[in-house]
């Protein structure tokens, strides 16, 4: 029954043409923020896989695209603002990132906002050439049948179980190369780990969310750049991330009330930089200790 399914899914997903549809599985992230604690994170994290790319992000947002649309619509038709930051789960993964097929060019994009409250996309590409080596080794994980295979990437050891009857050669993060789709993986030292805990597919796919459309409006290109330059802007936006619109921030600004509502344009700042805070500043554990 379940090799029934795999092949419908993968005949589905061969067989669209006219729209851009998905193969959406999800992964479960558990990971240490700090360095010096034992203290495990978890996120669902989701990978679509389409005929042209791939594009790994948190799920978090996505997840309630409906809600978020729903109260924004609301507040456009009564005028009336409401502070969605108190009701929303915010993602804890800021990145995304982007597999181009055939080449498996890598993309690693962060949403950043810029001059004038907008927010752009920047990015940087990776190329990289996994030496998996592929062991004998077998384990059901979930309803998969996996092979074991391990690889050093980014500074640390990596252990992977692949499933042939899944033929994507993709993964979670910016992992692929193996003979079948990445089920789990794990670093040697237990920092960090994806497992995958379903799959569906999607249609009418879109790699943006909602809450993304609308903070970001007509502006969705993706501007690439070296990895040094990424690296630069990124770091000090961390430190600061309403450092390109701070001069704008005048007490006649802030004291201003948002339509139908006590909350001032100074409390929504507030909350959003705690938010911010909470995402870029209190994670000092990476994925890749090498750059």
């Amino acid at each position: 029954m379940k090799k029934t399914l795999i092949f419908l899914l993968v005949v589905a997903f061969s067989a669209i043409q006219a729209q851009i549809s998905s193969n959406r599985f999800f992964y479960e992230f558990s990971y240490k923020p700090q360095k010096d604690s034992s203290r495990i994170e978890k996120v669902m994290t989701i990978l679509d896989i389409t005929k042209e790319k791939s594009v790994f992000r948190d799920y978090t947002l996505t997840s309630q695209d409906s809600i978020i649309e729903s109260s924004f619509e609301k507040m456009k038709k009564s005028g009336v603002f409401v502070d969605l930051t108190r009701s929303v789960r915010m993602n804890k993964i800021s990145y995304k990132i982007y597999k181009s097929y055939p080449s498996m060019k890598i993309q690693h994009v962060e949403n950043i906002m810029g001059v004038g409250f907008k927010y752009t996309n920047i990015a940087y590409s990776d190329n990289i050439n996994f030496n998996w080596k592929i062991s004998s080794d077998k384990e059901k994980i979930g309803e998969y049948n996996t092979q074991k295979a391990s690889t050093e990437f980014g500074g640390r050891k990596w252990t992977a179980w692949f499933c042939t009857d899944l033929p994507f050669s993709d993964g979670p993060y910016k992992f692929y190369g193996l003979p079948g789709l990445i089920v789990k993986i794990e670093d040697s030292e237990g920092n960090f780990l994806w497992e995958i805990k379903g799959n569906k597919r999607i249609d009418n796919f879109s790699e943006i969310s909602y809450a993304e459309k609308i903070t970001q409006r007509s502006d969705l290109t993706i501007h690439e750049m070296p990895k040094k330059k990424f690296n630069t802007i990124f770091e000090n936006y961390k430190k600061d991330t309403f450092g390109s619109v701070r001069q704008m921030l005048t007490p006649q600004l802030l004291s201003q009330k948002m339509p139908g509502s006590d909350v001032t344009i100074g409390d929504m700042i507030k909350s959003q930089e705690r938010i911010n805070k909470k995402l870029y500043q209190e994670t000092n554990n990476t994925i890749e200790i090498a750059k």
